[in-house]
């Protein structure tokens, strides 16, 4: 063999040991399972009262590519409307490794998980309170820490639901508030929100605090014996979770109502004014993509809803005899008849 011969040769051995090792690899990087990124869903509910925006937020994930149990895993943690369970739960997810916290819930379960990871990405999917005012970010513009997402603007909107439940029906004078004396922002709605409203109506407010699921009967009685005209029912995850019983009460006692999650209206309640709640749960996806894709939380400003919507539910009027004005019908993005 000439040294022409030679060179060749060895020029092909090389050849061939490198498509060798690059097939190795290949084979190799096949091998490895690229890692799932985990989302830890962490509710204030259970499963069946959460499931307006549980699914909201997967359709969400699902607009941007995300399917749960292939890219992407989520670990649900529900506490069924125990507030015991909110640190229990968060510390949880804490210890599983989560790549980052959804928090289906307001202020009390979105502090619960601050307190149990410094570090792991917070997404709020929007609750009562204003997240700068609870210390959760430092603006929303620049939220600075390990929190963004949502807030919804609940609270703060009291006073129109309670101007429109005043339209539709014009000769209430007293209301009836149910609220969860444990939660702060239900708390604020009644003593700072809804006073000034109720006043510049004409409305006497009659306070009736709930602290637990046992509570529900003895205030039924007594909103059975002192009768006001209509029902204002704060947001809190008791109250919500037991929105079955409380919108059962409501139409067995021919209550007019109005509420701050449009689920109560889906299940039978009169009246919901509010943000576009699928909208806004749909936009929690972005949150996800976003950190998914390396962005910080301290850099993605919490967003406000833009698109609110009034519903009203005609079916539960004529259930309890009320006739709802025209121009209150008329105003209605949503009539469930």
């Amino acid at each position: 063999m000439n040294r022409k011969s030679r060179i060749r040769r060895a020029k092909w051995c090389v050849l061939v040991l490198c498509a060798v090792l690059v097939a190795l690899r290949v084979s190799a990087d096949a091998q490895v399972p690229k890692k799932v990124p985990r989302i830890g869903y962490l509710s204030a509910r259970d499963p069946a009262s959460d499931s307006t925006r549980s699914k909201a937020i997967l359709l969400g994930l699902r607009e941007l590519g995300y399917t749960d149990g292939k890219n992407i895993s989520i670990v649900y943690r529900y506490s069924d409307g125990k507030r015991e369970r909110f640190t229990e739960l968060a510390t949880e997810l804490v210890r599983l490794k989560v790549d980052m916290i959804v928090v289906a819930g307001g202020e009390v379960l979105v502090r619960a998980a601050i307190d149990a990871t410094k570090t792991i990405p917070i997404v709020m999917s929007g609750g009562g309170v204003d997240p700068v005012k609870a210390g959760f970010v430092q603006s929303l513009a620049r939220p600075g820490g390990n929190v963004t997402g949502m807030t919804l603007l609940v609270i703060q909107l009291g006073r129109k639901r309670l101007e429109l439940l005043k339209e539709a029906v014009p000769t209430m004078s007293r209301i009836g508030v149910l609220y969860e004396s444990g939660n702060s922002g239900s708390l604020l709605e009644l003593k700072e929100v809804l006073p000034p409203a109720a006043r510049g109506l004409g409305l006497t407010i009659q306070p009736w605090e709930v602290r637990s699921s046992d509570a529900f009967e003895k205030v039924f009685d007594g909103l059975n014996k002192q009768r006001p005209d209509a029902l204002y029912v704060s947001t809190s995850a008791l109250l919500n979770t037991n929105q079955g019983r409380i919108v059962g009460f409501a139409l067995k006692s021919r209550l007019p109502s109005v509420y701050g999650r449009k689920e109560y209206v889906e299940a039978g309640g009169l009246m919901y004014y509010g943000a576009d709640i699928a909208d806004s749960y749909q936009r929690v996806a972005y949150y996800v993509d976003k950190i998914l894709k390396g962005a910080k939380p301290a850099d993605l400003p919490v967003e406000q809803p833009t698109k609110f919507e009034l519903v009203i539910n005609l079916k539960t009027a004529k259930q309890i005899g009320l006739t709802i004005p025209p121009n209150v019908l008329a105003r209605a993005d949503r009539v469930i008849r």
